[in-house]
């Protein structure tokens, strides 16, 4: 038995060990498209049969993959399926924020328990599609997403929990469920009338004889009526105190960090500080709660307790979150942070023989093998965010060792998604900033009024590839030892002075913003 067991542990060791190394083209992202294209429901949105899973960072892909190649057929599936996952059961008009996932093919049924990774995602592409479309619904609804988060989700400290449940006192659902006479006697007159007719709560109901509301039925979608929401504050008090709906509290660094990136780039995209507030305080927790004397995180927080050493995953995402709080802010504390995480990532977790980031530390407890998670499944797997984060640092430092990093982390995953790209979605939002050169705008500043023109311009174009910096006086010698080249750029005529670049080709240095929104670099 002992042999048997040493040989069995040997294959998998060697099964494990392989060098997946792989081709980074646009072949491997057109025929990921391919493939969404045929697992596409043309009726309901989403991909494949039920139970359908909202799977957020397929659609970011979708999305990204829309805007590089000017594909309307691309941009389609994005929007339909947004559209009708806000139409379903799935989200929750009374109270904001995603379930799950749905039981059934029009996202009407859903499993009740409400997740942080995903409300955080799909409140990234929600706002996403805003700035591309410009359609207000998707700002709306990413709103009310954020909403939910900072009232029902959020600790007093700053960080977020993880999750709310599905039942009460043993029953599926039973927190979200109506039936007419219930709000009859709360709203009376012509306001319960009109809201059972809103959201489809009949006698009928959808579920289990009672009515799960939803707007599939509507001809036209206004997520943005008044009447709609002083109803649905009143519903969702009355709804508050009928049930009480149990909540995980414990906070996770991995999903805190996907939480912060949601709120980061409402802040940079919506331009609103309330956003840029939360997720700072939120990087403050992880900061003060979840980090060692040695800047290591650890994996979870609870009753002030930190457990745990931290995985891969929770050192990529936390430095995608510090990115994506730089952008927002261009407070060079947060790039600084990111790039030393970066350092203890590759440090802890890479592969000096085969590429790749493995799940666990090199000095954490050693199990039969040292596993590499690359499956982009209900959120990205470490590796495909790890290989998303070392191409933006090699961008904005310009050091040739994360380059290096970056480009045999991208052979690497691109080895692993090469036979089903669609399942490593995220993993092709790391390729496509290879693929698809970024434009780098660096703002030599003058004052901070021209920091806030940047953000404007950062605000209202969706330009998932492009990387801003921001040099002042105060945060020169910061920033060059960040991005040493960056010791070139100066003002110019004594004013806020753009330098655009793009694929090693830049513009001429140019004073006016917008000269930069009509650079075009070849």
């Amino acid at each position: 038995m002992v042999r048997t067991g040493n040989q069995v542990a040997e294959i998998i060791k060697n099964s494990y060990n392989k060098n997946y190394e792989g081709a980074v083209t646009k072949d491997i992202l057109s025929l990921a498209v391919t493939q969404f294209t045929q697992r596409f429901d043309h009726d309901y949105g989403g991909f494949g049969n039920e139970p359908k899973f909202p799977t957020p960072h397929n659609l970011m892909f979708l999305l990204n993959y829309a805007y590089h190649n000017n594909d309307e057929k691309t941009l389609y599936m994005v929007e339909t399926t947004l559209e009708h996952m806000y139409r379903g059961g799935i989200y929750d008009h009374i109270g904001y924020g995603f379930s799950r996932y749905s039981t059934d093919a029009r996202w009407l049924v859903p499993h009740f328990e409400k997740m942080l990774y995903d409300n955080a995602l799909l409140s990234m592409v929600y706002l996403e599609t805003y700035q591309y479309t410009k359609k207000p619904f998707y700002r709306i609804i990413a709103e009310q997403i954020l909403h939910y988060i900072n009232r029902d989700m959020t600790d007093p400290e700053g960080g977020f929990y993880s999750s709310q449940d599905a039942d009460i006192e043993g029953v599926e659902g039973k927190y979200y469920l109506f039936k007419p006479d219930e709000i009859t006697k709360l709203l009376k007159n012509d306001d319960a009338g009109f809201f059972n007719n809103y959201f489809d709560i009949t006698w009928e109901g959808n579920f289990e004889g009672s009515s799960i509301p939803n707007r599939i039925k509507a001809t036209e979608l206004h997520p943005e009526n008044e009447r709609v929401t002083k109803l649905c504050e009143r519903v969702y008090s009355y709804r508050s105190n009928r049930n009480k709906l149990f909540t995980d509290d414990k906070i996770l660094t991995s999903w805190n960090s996907l939480m912060i990136t949601a709120y980061a780039t409402a802040a940079k995209i919506l331009n609103k500080q309330e956003y840029l507030d939360a997720a700072t305080k939120a990087v403050e927790f992880i900061n003060r709660n979840l980090t060692d004397e040695y800047g290591r995180l650890y994996i979870r927080y609870r009753d002030e307790d930190a457990a745990h050493q931290g995985l891969i995953d929770d050192y990529a995402f936390f430095t995608m979150a510090l990115l994506a709080l730089y952008e927002a802010s261009f407070d060079i504390d947060y790039l600084k942070q990111a790039v030393s995480m970066t350092d203890k990532m590759i440090e802890l977790f890479w592969d000096k023989n085969n590429g790749g980031f493995y799940l666990y530390a090199e000095d954490a407890e050693q199990l039969i093998h040292r596993p590499k998670e690359v499956y982009d499944g209900a959120i990205p797997s470490g590796n495909s965010v790890a290989g998303y984060v070392l191409c933006k640092i090699a961008h904005i430092t310009g050091k040739p060792i994360y380059q290096e990093y970056a480009d045999k982390q991208l052979k690497f995953i691109a080895g692993q998604a090469i036979e089903y790209p669609s399942i490593h979605s995220f993993t092709l939002l790391a390729m496509s900033q290879a693929l698809y050169p970024p434009k780098e705008i660096v703002c030599v500043a003058k004052d901070k009024e021209d920091i806030e023109d940047l953000k404007y311009y950062l605000t209202n174009h969706y330009e998932p590839n492009t990387i801003a910096l921001v040099k002042t006086e105060e945060n020169a010698d910061e920033l060059q030892y960040i991005a040493e080249y960056t010791k070139d750029y100066h003002m110019i005529n004594d004013k806020t002075t753009y330098y655009v670049c793009q694929n090693y080709s830049c513009a001429a240095p140019c004073n006016k913003l917008a000269d930069v929104k009509m650079a075009t670099i070849l």
